[in-house]
């Protein structure tokens, strides 16, 4: 097995604290977001036979299994990673495999630059994902029902946002959710900033339930994605809860520490809370307008002590160990590739000693015993 070293995204919205402290390190002070733990050609693992790229592409059967070859092509299908939000990220959904294969044509046709900041499909692949807490995490996930959006509007008391409370209560639900969430990101702009700073400050006086938009405010004044974000379900997981998060479900992450897991893709539509191009009319087209409970994943155990994250994705399965000092080892060798990741205490992969934030990749059938006292995550494939 080979041991990774990940590289860590810098973004703004990125602690500036939560992974170092995992890492057991010293804070430099500037954001660290993102760890990436993978093959994704943005930024692969380095690994002692150089990245985990460029290893897999010399001989992809070797590494990945002629099952998952056949199944997902020469590529790692997943990427893995360490999410530390410290600001919210940006309000998003994911096409699906079809939208994105359609979009991803159109604009290769058309010629619009990879690297164009109005490029909404960077490959033709969905981007799936689960994001599991490894400290309390805070989210937005999905849509509520719109009587439950129009009564947190109705409460700000806000006269400019009455008539989007009049249609949540007349209109049936898919109607009443795409109505308004297309006037919201249609307004003028300066009528919404008015807005957004009106709300924001019933918000900060109210508490309670409001009490997560007047933050997500104080991080994008004026911006639309506020309005948009009080239509959706916010949720607060407890570490080793999860969130799967499909295609065409609005979402977006505001605080805390995780262990995110997706299709290895990089599709995303914008619907507010970031600086970055919003293409409305295909945000409209992806959006699924449904109502629904954000169903909260805990972990499934099994026999051998692997607790699962079920999802119905197979280019990714996440699961977990904890492993108790004096335990028997745990014999992980699967047909597939695997990343393992440690998030506490201290473990041992095959000769490797894993510290928290530290990882592993398992090539297919390679001997993989694990032991030692702390959690181990595992990210592997379906075939």
């Amino acid at each position: 097995m080979d041991r990774l070293d990940n590289t860590v995204r810098p973004y703004a919205w990125g602690s500036t604290t939560a992974i170092p402290h995992l890492l057991g390190v010293e804070p430099s002070g500037e954001p660290q977001a993102e760890m990436w733990m993978g093959a994704h050609p943005g930024a692969p693992s380095r690994t002692g036979r150089g990245t985990l790229a460029a290893v897999i592409d010399a001989d992809p059967e070797r590494e990945l299994g002629a099952e998952a070859v056949a199944r997902f092509g020469p590529r790692l299908p997943f990427l893995l990673k360490l999410l530390a939000a410290g600001a919210p990220l940006s309000l998003q959904v994911h096409p699906d495999l079809d939208q994105a294969r359609e979009g991803y044509a159109d604009e290769e046709r058309r010629g619009v630059p990879a690297d164009a900041p109005q490029r909404n499909y960077k490959d033709a692949n969905h981007k799936p994902e689960l994001i599991c807490a490894l400290t309390e995490f805070d989210g937005l996930c999905g849509f509520r029902a719109p009587a439950e959006a129009a009564a947190l509007l109705a409460a700000l008391d806000v006269d400019s946002l009455k008539p989007y409370v009049d249609l949540l209560r007349a209109r049936p639900e898919e109607a009443a959710l795409r109505e308004v969430l297309t006037a919201i990101l249609t307004a003028d702009p300066a009528e919404t900033a008015r807005t957004v700073g009106e709300a924001a400050t019933a918000c900060a006086r109210l508490g309670g339930d409001h009490a997560p938009y007047a933050g997500i405010a104080h991080h994008y004044p004026g911006d639309p994605g506020v309005l948009a974000a009080m239509l959706l379900n916010h949720v607060r997981l407890q570490p080793g809860e999860a969130l799967f998060l499909g295609a065409g479900i609005p979402h977006a992450y505001l605080n805390g520490l995780g262990v995110e897991i997706m299709a290895n893709s990089d599709n995303v539509l914008r619907c507010g809370l970031t600086p970055k191009h919003v293409d409305v009319p295909e945000l409209l087209r992806i959006v699924r307008f449904e109502a629904a409970d954000p169903g909260v994943l805990r972990p499934e155990a099994a026999p051998d002590g692997e607790e699962v994250y079920e999802t119905p994705i197979d280019e990714f399965r996440l699961s977990r160990y904890v492993l108790a000092e004096g335990a028997p080892a745990h014999d992980l060798t699967l047909a597939t590739p695997q990343i393992l990741l440690c998030t506490a205490g201290s473990v041992r992969a095959g000769e490797e000693e894993l510290t928290p934030g530290q990882s592993v990749f398992v090539p297919a059938g390679e001997k993989a015993e694990v032991s030692g006292t702390g959690t181990l995550f595992r990210a592997t494939v379906v075939v």
